[in-house]
């Protein structure tokens, strides 16, 4: 190509946007496994309570949604890039709803760092956003025919079964690790320290393998779409 360019309908930032939306989901399944402290706590204020179940059931959404999106961009579906910003104005919104909510409620404390983090999650949303504008390289990329996508019913639950899937598969194997490790390791088990230790060890199998679950999941089904 003249100038050493890319040819048309690629680009070298095309996949910005899905690397960010992975990691968005992987934050949010880290503030859903960081939620389980909830479970059997009492006398927080209901605005504290409220505020963190909110901030609960959007990660969910978030996760859910986002998986249905991985599936979209690994199918080279030209809805990608519209939803993608759809998902990702969301996102910017709830982010900003959760400051006002935080700067208004006297429980809670703003600190410099959470602040600079939310910028951060904002500026580069919006940057992913640009991105993916019409007519741009990376939203070229996307270039598969909109009747070749599946449909979102069948996206949706294919991303639950995998997630179900992965999340036993994950906590089974996690469980193990954990327990093995406490028996090589020697871990004392006074107060029953190495069947917490394996017990985390499986929560964390259990969050890592409804993600992968879900991914591979949504991908095997826009795999299979495309090959139709």
């Amino acid at each position: 190509m003249p100038g050493g360019l890319p040819p048309p309908g690629r680009s070298d930032l095309s996949f910005i946007p899905v690397v960010w939306l992975a990691f968005v989901m992987a934050w949010s399944a880290y503030g859903v496994f960081s939620a389980r402290w909830l479970v059997g706590s009492s006398g927080l204020p209901d605005t504290v309570f409220y505020f963190v179940l909110g901030a609960l059931a959007f990660d969910i959404v978030t996760i859910l949604w986002g998986l249905y999106l991985l599936g979209l961009a690994f199918g080279r579906s030209a809805h990608f890039p519209r939803h993608f910003t759809v998902w990702q104005i969301a996102v910017i919104v709830f982010l900003l709803t959760r400051q006002v909510f935080a700067l208004a409620v006297p429980a809670f404390t703003l600190s410099a760092r959470s602040l600079a983090i939310t910028a951060a999650e904002i500026g580069i949303g919006l940057f992913c956003i640009y991105l993916l504008r019409r007519d741009t390289g990376p939203a070229a990329v996307y270039t598969a025919q909109p009747a070749q996508a599946p449909s979102v019913f069948a996206s949706v639950v294919a991303a639950l079964i995998g997630i179900i899937l992965g999340a036993g598969v994950g906590a089974v194997a996690g469980f193990a690790l954990g327990a093995g490790i406490a028996e090589v390791t020697d871990m004392s088990c006074f107060e029953g320290a190495c069947g917490y230790f394996a017990a985390f060890i499986g929560l964390a199998g259990l969050v890592v393998g409804a993600i992968a679950g879900g991914i591979l999941a949504v991908w095997l089904v826009h795999r299979r779409k495309r090959k139709g």
